[in-house]
């Protein structure tokens, strides 16, 4: 099982889902946690969210995923992908503003990791 683990991790892709979805899970558990016991919104939720995972991520993502050092230069792209990734879920979110708060925050950590993945592998990282 070690083995199999080990040559998994070996792929760039397996590590940005695996750390994605640890920062997906801070994202939905902060959201969460400040839905039900600050209040009822789903801006401010994701915007706390949001920032408590980037900062796991950046760092999961320069070090681990990309191999690369950390930076001004790919902090500042990262952030502006990650940020734009957001402000565009967050858009979709508010399009659909009469579904339940919890699904929508559901669909906004859905979308995040396909668009950024590829703005990552193209752009911020690209000298890797």
């Amino acid at each position: 099982m070690t083995h199999l683990l080990d040559r998994l991790l070996q792929f760039r892709l397996v590590r940005f889902a695996l750390t994605g979805g640890v920062a997906t899970a801070i994202h939905i558990a902060v959201a969460f946690v400040y839905l039900h016991l600050i209040q009822e919104n789903v801006f401010l939720a994701n915007v706390i969210g949001f920032s408590l995972a980037f900062i796991f991520s950046y760092f999961a993502q320069t070090l681990l995923v990309f191999k690369n050092s950390v930076n001004w230069g790919n902090a500042l792209r990262f952030f502006i992908v990650q940020f734009s990734a957001l402000l565009v879920a967050q858009g979709i979110s508010e399009i659909f503003s009469d579904m339940n708060s919890y699904l929508r925050v559901i669909m906004v950590v859905l979308i995040l990791p396909i668009v950024t993945y590829i703005i990552h592998r193209v752009w911020t990282f690209s000298d890797t």
